[in-house]
């Protein structure tokens, strides 16, 4: 009998031990960016931090937050249906926006509540004002990217401001989003591609939910953007 069908249930081996693993891995594939003067970290809250903490640390570069919501379906909010970032930007998946099919009233709901959640997490993490991030070079960091809803409304709202460069860094991504994504972006960095990626953390043999301490911890650690 083949193994396959003796154990469907056994999981791909993990890439990395942990997100810091993952995060000098990335470092190691943007040397360039070493302690360049224009360029600064932009990790996505919260597992994103962990994994840019290290690529920061690794090429002495500032490290900063970004924050972003998915709005979740409301019957399972794990799943995203969609995702507000900075600036006003709101994204829709148009599958599941179809069949859910929400009045205006349930939409604004679901926006509002995610739109308040991530005005708070930008008061926590100390997010950098916008001003501060034109015509740099922008590394924004996930610790993986699996529906690309969070990466595409984070990448649109940084576009917005006049980056220098935008890249796009993550350990692991589903090979139908990136064709989403490259658009947006100058770059974009994966270690790995993986087709019906079902879950960022199955690429990880440590993959724990991070608090807004953990977060505020990591960049306590790392060097900040100085405005000029």
């Amino acid at each position: 009998m083949d193994s396959s069908m003796e154990r469907p249930w056994r999981q791909p081996p993990a890439h990395w031990h942990d997100r810091a693993e993952a995060g000098r891995a990335l470092a190691a594939q943007l040397g360039q960016w070493h302690q360049h003067p224009t360029a600064v970290v932009l990790a996505l809250p919260r597992g994103g931090v962990a994994v840019a903490a290290e690529l920061a640390r690794s090429l002495a570069l500032p490290l900063e937050t970004w924050a972003v919501r998915k709005i979740g379906h409301p019957l399972n909010p794990e799943v995203a249906i969609g995702a507000v970032a900075p600036g006003g930007v709101v994204l829709w998946d148009a599958g599941a926006r179809a069949q859910l099919d929400l009045s205006p009233q349930q939409e604004r709901t679901l926006v509002a509540e995610q739109q308040r959640e991530l005005m708070r997490r930008q008061r926590v993490f100390g997010d950098p004002a916008a001003a501060s991030l034109h015509n740099r070079c922008l590394i924004v960091v996930d610790d993986g990217v699996a529906t690309g809803m969070s990466a595409r409304a984070a990448l649109q709202s940084l576009a917005g401001l006049g980056p220098e460069r935008l890249i796009l860094a993550v350990p692991v991504i589903d090979a139908a989003v990136l064709p989403l994504l490259e658009p947006l972006v100058d770059e974009i960095v994966a270690l790995a591609v993986v087709r019906e990626l079902r879950s960022v953390g199955e690429h990880f043999r440590e993959f724990e939910q991070l608090s807004d301490r953990d977060v505020r911890d990591l960049l306590a650690s790392a060097g900040r953007l100085q405005t000029p």
